[in-house]
Order: C-alpha cells, then structure tokens, then sequence
C-alpha cells in the first residue's frame, strides 16, 4: 500500500508539479487541459443520464423528455452532456490547429500528434453513436443515411451494414448497439489521452519558438496550473452561458421531433462538428470515392508528420506558410458552412474547391513550401 501512494505522489509530482515546461508558452497551450476537463465532464453526466435512459425505440424519445422534466435537474445533466459535447470538439479543434500552427507534430513528437489523430477519430465516432441515442427525426434519419453509405464497398458493404443495424433496418437493435458503444468508446479515450500525455511529457512541450531547449523552462506548479485555472474559468463561463441561454442553439431542431420512418426531414445532416467531414464527402460524385476521400481527409492528418520536412518547425517565422495556414481555416469554416447548406448550386461547387484546397493544403502546399524554404535557409536568402 505504501509503494503505491508512494508511486502515485511520484505521478502528480513528476507530471503536475515538477514538470518542466516552456516559459513562453501562452494560453493556447491550455486547450489541451481544457479537452481532459471537457472528457471528464462528458463521461460523469453521461454515465449520470444513462441512469435514467431507455436504449428502445418506443421509450428513448420519452425517457430523455423523462430526464428533461421530471428527473431532478435533468434538465442541466442533458444540456451540460449535449453542449459539452460541442465544446469539447472546440477545444479539441482550437488544440488541433495550434499544434498545426506552432509544427507541434513534427519530430520528436510525431506519436503525440498520431495519438492525438486516433482521439480525434474515437471522439467523431462516439459523437455520432451519441447523436442517434434522443432517437428524434435527425437521430433516425442520420444514422439511416450515414450508416448506408458503407454499402457501397465492394463485397463487404451489404453484410457490415447488416451487421451494424442488427437487421435489415435502423431499429431496436441498432439503438440498442449504438448505446452500448456510446458508453463503452469514452473509457478507450481515457487511456488512449493517457498514453498521449505520457509520451508528451516523455518529449516536452512544444513551444511558441518551435526549438527543442533544456533551458529557460520553469516547473508547472504555480504559474501554469494558475494560468489553466484561469483558462478553465473562462472556457467554463462561455460554456455556462450556452447552458443557461441558448441550449438548443448548436442542435438541430428537427431532433426535438419523435422518430418517424415514414416522414423523411428535409435536409439531413450530422452535428456542426462533422459538417466538414461530411461536406467532403457529398462532394465527390462517386459514392465510393466520397467515403475514401472523407476517411482519407482524417488519415491524412496522421501521416502529415511524416510528410514534411523543415528546419524551421513554427509558422512563427514563416510568412508565406501563416498566409495558407489562415486560408486553410477559412477553407475548413466554409466546408462546415457548405454541410449545412441544401445539395443545389452553388453550395456544392464551392464544396468542391473547398475540399480540393484541403487536400492541396497537405499533399502539395505543405511540402513543396517546406522545400522551398529549406532551399531558402540553406543559401541564407531566408
């Protein structure tokens, strides 16, 4: 018993309070605390409404009506679950694009960034099993539209839709299966964030310079746990306002109608958060190609440290590359904008230019800048 308090004592010191970190480090390095808390949030007022949640597709719909009026503050378990959600992919999204900004997934930390990637594809699918479990119109019908498209893979599509739905459709089995991987997906975030926190703390953190330095770093405790703090306090009161305000605002309002087979919505679409994704998607003409390029969209981000070859790793000193960086996110906020948007013209040409620019971003900016300015430093012209 003593070794293990010993040990744990050893954990907290070595990784909380000892921990050597960059001194110049600033608030956008607090996102990544911000996603630990928001996972945390997310899996206690999960596990809470799960209590009182009925995975059957004549009850699911009543039950969370149940949690919402007559559960004692239901209400807020449900909110604070739903929006937390959504703000648990803002922080995880703000994280992700620092670390794209600064060049934190380039060497030593590449298996940081692909643990980060895996977290990432775990989060979407958990959200999507998460959004069919209200089991409104929306809940029905995406999970019918976005399940189906699997058809398409040559040999295998039929059975392993089958094979998801439990049946020939999205019924009481699928619920049923989909809940359970809901609750079950969390805890393999837990340990795949573990894991990513210890081969961080294996490497260092990164730094707004982008140089790996023994010097000028401080220990965590007092100055960064108290800028966390803060960080955490206002992340916390933008996401309470949302509760308390407007929190139906990030979902959709046809999900607050009973599922219904027989009454198709006008505009299916998944959360604001996998609108990108599935802009990619519906951009591509070929059902097959749709589904590479939207698995493909994801993977590419997990080779990308092995794409890029650069002496200067932050974007801190790179001019050009901030001009295609910012780009790229206005690229990404219009991929999500054109998910929303009803397939008509010219909603689908401008997802079209938008997805060949995502792409172009990582296959040939990304690359051909990085030699060039390589090429640039090499003769000291840069």
């Amino acid at each position: 018993m003593q070794f293990f308090k010993k040990s744990f004592i050893n954990i907290i010191n070595n990784h909380l309070i000892n921990y050597p970190t960059p001194i110049n480090i600033h608030y956008g390095w607090n996102f990544g605390f911000l996603s630990s808390i928001c996972l945390i949030v997310q899996i206690i007022s999960g596990i809470l409404l799960a209590m009182h949640y009925t995975a059957q597709v004549d009850l699911a719909f009543l039950s969370v009506e149940h949690i919402c009026r007559n559960v004692n503050c239901g209400w807020l378990l449900r909110y604070v679950h739903s929006n937390g959600a959504s703000f648990f992919f803002i922080a995880v999204y703000i994280h992700f694009f620092r670390g794209l900004y600064y060049g934190s997934f380039t060497s030593p930390k590449e298996f940081v960034w692909l643990i980060g990637i895996i977290i990432l594809v775990l989060m979407i699918i958990t959200a999507f099993l998460g959004y069919i479990l209200p089991w409104g119109q929306m809940s029905l019908w995406g999970a019918t539209v976005i399940s189906k498209i699997f058809s398409v893979i040559p040999w295998v599509g039929d059975f392993f839709v089958t094979w998801l739905w439990g049946g020939f459709s999205v019924d009481n089995p699928t619920l049923n299966r989909f809940f359970s991987l809901h609750y079950f997906l969390p805890f393999i975030i837990i340990g795949a964030s573990v894991i990513h926190i210890a081969i961080l703390h294996q490497t260092g953190s990164s730094n707004p310079l982008g140089i790996n330095s023994e010097i000028n770093k401080i220990s965590m405790w007092i100055f960064f746990i108290l800028k966390d703090i803060i960080g955490l306090l206002v992340f916390f009161s933008f996401f309470s306002l949302f509760i308390y305000y407007f929190p139906n605002f990030l979902a959709h309002s046809d999900n607050y109608i009973q599922a219904n087979p027989m009454t198709t919505p006008h505009l299916i679409v998944p959360e604001w958060y996998m609108l990108p994704f599935y802009t990619i998607l519906r951009s591509i003409p070929w059902k097959l190609g749709g589904i590479c390029a939207m698995i493909f969209s994801i993977l590419i981000l997990g080779i990308l440290p092995w794409m890029l070859n650069v002496q200067i790793r932050t974007s801190y000193f790179r001019p050009i590359y901030q001009f295609f960086f910012w780009f790229f996110l206005c690229c990404c906020s219009i991929l999500g904008w054109i998910g929303s948007c009803s397939v008509d013209s010219p909603y689908v040409l401008i997802g079209q230019l938008a997805t060949v620019y995502y792409f172009s971003y990582f296959l040939l900016i990304i690359p051909i800048l990085g030699n060039f300015e390589n090429f640039l430093v090499k003769y000291n012209i840069f």
